[in-house]
């Protein structure tokens, strides 16, 4: 492929991506594998959006805004070589503990069996169910797994890999068996509330669970579809229903500077500091970008690692892009519900039943405060009213009890606790955040201090990030991780929307290559790895996609 400079005398490459996010660094990393010349360009001073995402405190390495990196594809890590550019993943034997101030926490183990155990001492019951819902759940999530390996198929322009994946699909599907086959039609657009109240009974047991129906989401467990959120979470990681969880050494910086050396040592070009403010179109085709110094870089290419409502409506000329599309994208489930409170520990709290202290491994993985099914239908409640919920949904994390290194030795903070709080809407009906930022570190304190009595006195210091953060610091339109709801309809063939999820945007040679396009959001690398395939199909066959 030969570049056409955009303007006389200026760069041009085969690609450029916008965004250093981590799918579109994995997406630029795949582009210069097969051989074309990338360029890579992030606003931000390094790559990585939310892995790296600040520090709480002096002496503290920053550990990013992500809890987890379980989720990693295994094939991008293995196909990019990430560990040879120094990723090393901790994963602890305990994935979720959800503590609560009136009885003793509940544990899901990675070992199934563990979990099962240690559920007969409270619920007989749950604990003989526990095993076929694992089974049965890892089924479903394994042909969800499928679905998401492959670009969904062109509704208007089927071809011949087409017809091979959804064969594919069907077999796994027909895999299942009649019972099963028809089981997973039923619970994929159930709520995550009614499909575990078909199989549990205890309710810390349905609301630990639940959870994996509903972060990141503004989705209740009582809502349609958060069942296949659920489903989607476990997709593709073969950890069962008690969960993923893995950290890198390092913390997210280190999977970021991982990312970025796997790019640079296959030949892209990296450039931080620099936004772009227009991609450039000529004729309906996307032809370069123009950074907001002047600068214009040509493309034959242009790849977007933004959210769609950024890419879209923010770099693409409204009279381009026309009405009805922009009305489209405008109308995108966006709204987030999601913030961060980091804090700098000058100890180790305890919490309530767990009194092993730093040799207890319950305090190993994700901790959850969010005592039932109706504090998560509250939270979501609470992000539809367009108000801070009375009881937040917390999720927390003490990634220096695996990663000791992440403080430095004689510092003042001993430990990190990141928090990531949900009900926290980023439509805002009264006041703004700006204004509500502390009282909402202060709310997150407090609550803690209900399951952690004395947390308050540890800290050391404190950094709140609040949805409007998310948007202005690290890109993410109304604050949405995810770049848009997870829902049926913002799902697979309609993600980002129908007729634009085989990553071509209605402009010409214009790509998606972020956590907007399927599969969708979370530390996967998913979306970039397929964008970049049909980058390359495009250019291998000479095809003008279908604008």
């Amino acid at each position: 492929m030969t570049a056409q400079p955009s303007g006389a005398g200026g760069r041009s490459y085969d690609v450029v991506v916008v965004g250093g996010g981590h799918n579109g660094t994995v997406c630029a990393a795949y582009l210069a594998r097969a051989g074309q010349r990338v360029l890579l360009v992030e606003r931000r001073p390094s790559v990585g959006g939310v892995l790296n995402g600040g520090k709480p405190a002096s002496g503290v390495r920053a550990s990013g805004l992500v809890h987890s990196i379980g989720r990693l594809s295994p094939q991008v890590a293995r196909e990019l070589r990430l560990a040879d550019h120094g990723l090393r993943l901790v994963r602890p034997e305990v994935r979720l503990t959800a503590v609560t101030a009136d009885g003793p926490p509940l544990s899901l183990w990675a070992d199934a069996d563990r979990t099962a155990r240690e559920l007969r001492v409270t619920s007989p019951a749950d604990a003989g169910a526990f095993d076929q819902f694992d089974r049965e759940s890892s089924a479903f999530a394994s042909m969800l797994a499928r679905v998401n390996a492959k670009p969904p198929p062109d509704v208007e322009r089927l071809r011949g890999s087409d017809m091979v994946s959804s064969l594919q699909m069907w077999f796994g599907f027909r895999g299942l068996g009649a019972r099963r086959a028809r089981q997973l039609l039923r619970v994929l657009p159930m709520s995550i509330a009614d499909h575990l109240a078909d199989h549990f009974e205890s309710e810390q047991l349905r609301a630990a669970l639940a959870w994996r129906g509903v972060r990141f989401t503004s989705l209740a467990p009582s809502d349609d579809g958060s069942a296949l959120v659920f489903l989607s979470d476990m997709a593709g990681t073969g950890d069962g229903v008690t969960g993923e969880f893995a950290v890198a050494r390092g913390g997210g910086p280190a999977v970021a500077a991982a990312l970025a050396g796997a790019a640079q040592a296959r030949g892209v070009e990296i450039e931080t500091g620099a936004e772009v403010t227009q991609i450039e179109v000529r004729d309906g085709r996307a032809v370069g970008v123009e950074l907001a110094s002047g600068e214009r870089i040509g493309a034959q290419a242009v790849a977007s690692g933004l959210d769609p409502k950024r890419t879209l409506l923010g770099l693409v000329d409204p009279a381009v892009l026309g009405p009805m599309t922009g009305w489209e994208v405008d109308n995108l489930r966006l709204g987030g519900g999601v913030a961060v409170v980091q804090l700098a520990l000058a100890g180790l709290p305890d919490f309530a039943g767990i009194d092993g202290g730093e040799s207890d491994p319950r305090l190993l993985g994700r901790l959850l405060i969010a005592p039932s099914l109706r504090a998560l239908d509250r939270a979501a409640d609470a992000i539809k009213a367009g108000r801070l919920a009375d009881e937040l949904a917390l999720e927390a994390t003490i990634p220096t009890l695996l990663d000791p290194e992440l403080v430095d030795d004689g510092a003042a903070p001993r430990h990190v606790m990141s928090v990531l709080v949900q009900g926290t809407p980023y439509h805002l009906r009264d006041g703004d955040w700006d204004s509500q930022r502390e009282a909402l570190g202060d709310q997150v304190i407090g609550q803690l201090e209900t399951v952690a009595p004395g947390i308050g006195e540890l800290v050391v210091d404190r950094r709140v990030v609040t949805p409007l953060d998310l948007e202005r610091d690290y890109g993410l339109s109304e604050g949405h991780p995810l770049h848009g709801e997870p829902a049926l309809d913002q799902w697979f063939a309609w993600r980002p929307m129908f007729g634009y999820a085989r990553y071509r945007m209605p402009i010409d040679r214009l790509y998606l290559c972020g956590s907007g396009a399927h599969p969708g959001g979370g530390i996967t690398g998913g979306p970039g790895r397929l964008a970049a395939s049909e980058v390359l199909a495009d250019v291998r066959q000479g095809r003008t996609p279908r604008a």
